[in-house]
Parts: structure tokens; C-alpha cells; sequence
């Protein structure tokens, strides 16, 4: 048996760093682990989309379905994904969507929040203010770690959150550990289930 997770976003917002923490915690947790990282021009915006399996598995890609949470680091990555959820899948959703320069520059619009929220609905969505949240522990650059305090509480999600601060110093630069750690501590507390 395995928890199938998938991170999804854009370039620049930690994507990459947050499902290696996890993947760290998860050995830390003496469980095994096995990732993937999809990403396109991650350094200019692109998309970013890392899959990993906690638990009993081989490959870490999941197909249609086999994800049992998604983290939409931004709300239309997040929906771009939902293939890969199943009926029983939590989504957690960061609501601050970051704009494509082609959107501006072609003179499109962004799609509503609240609409891509509501096409979601059928599964167990938990959405956050997570670069907000970020920005009031001290830097936006934080977010990742937001997403990640709101993970934690997750039901299906197999790694104790005190595994997971462990992870996220072992991994980030100890002079910003304090500010981590308070933005894990609020996307914990800001979500409830």
C-alpha cells in the first residue's frame, strides 16, 4: 500500500524543494520513498509537476485516478492536474494564482479563482491563502513551506508533522529556520478538517 502525491506549480515556487523535504521526511521515517520530477522551464515561470509514491511502490508516476493528494502550489496548475485525483483525493490549493506573461500579453483573461474552486468540488478541497500566509511569516519565498504545514494535516498523508520540521531544517539554511518553521505552523493551523 502507498500514498500517491502529486506538487504541482510554477517555476519559482518551490515545488521542487517542498516534495524533497517530504521525500526526506519520509526516510526519516524509515518509509520507503520513490519520486519523479516533471518540469519544463521551471526558471521562467513554467510549469512544475513532481510525483512520488510513500509507502509500497516501485515507480513513482501515477496514472489517472491514483493520486491521493494533490498540492496546487497555483490554483490553474492544481486544476491541470485533478486527472491524476480520484473521488476520495484531497486538493489543497494555494488561491493566489500567479499570471502567465502570454495571458497579458495576448489580452487574455485569467480564470476565476472561486469557478476553478468550484470545478473542484466533488473532491475534498482545502484551499489557502498560502503566499499571504507566507508573507505575514516574514518572505513569500516561504509559500512552499505554507503548503507543506497544510500537508501535514492531510488524514491520508502517512508522515508526522514533527518528521516533517525535522526535514525542513536538515534541508533549509539553518539562518532561516525560524521563519520556516512559522509558516509551517500557520499553514497547519490554517486549515481544519
Amino acid at each position: 500500500m502507498s500514498v500517491g502525491i502529486v506538487y504541482a506549480g510554477v517555476g519559482g515556487q518551490g515545488v521542487l524543494t517542498a516534495s524533497s523535504i517530504v521525500g526526506k521526511a519520509a526516510l526519516l521515517s524509515g518509509m520507503n520513498v520513490v519520486m519523479s520530477e516533471v518540469h519544463g522551464m521551471a526558471q521562467r515561470g513554467g510549469i512544475v509537476v513532481t510525483e512520488m509514491k510513500i509507502g509500497e511502490a516501485k515507480s513513482p508516476l501515477l496514472g489517472q485516478g491514483e493520486a491521493d493528494i494533490i498540492v496546487g502550489f497555483e490554483p490553474v496548475e492544481a486544476y491541470r492536474i485533478l486527472k491524476k485525483a480520484h473521488p476520495e483525493s484531497y486538493v489543497i490549493v494555494n488561491t493566489e494564482p500567479i499570471i502567465p506573461t502570454t495571458v497579458s500579453l495576448e489580452g487574455k483573461t485569467y480564470p476565476d479563482v472561486k469557478q476553478i474552486l468550484g470545478n473542484m468540488r466533488d473532491l475534498h478541497v482545502v484551499s489557502l491563502e498560502a503566499t499571504e500566509l507566507a508573507r505575514k511569516a516574514g518572505n513569500v519565498i516561504a509559500t512552499n513551506i505554507v503548503m507543506l504545514g497544510a500537508l501535514a494535516k492531510i488524514p491520508v498523508f502517512p508522515i508526522k508533522k514533527e518528521i516533517l520540521e525535522e526535514a525542513i531544517k536538515k534541508t533549509i539554511n539553518p539562518k532561516y529556520h525560524e521563519m520556516n518553521l512559522k509558516a509551517f505552523q500557520m499553514g497547519y493551523e490554517s486549515i481544519s478538517l
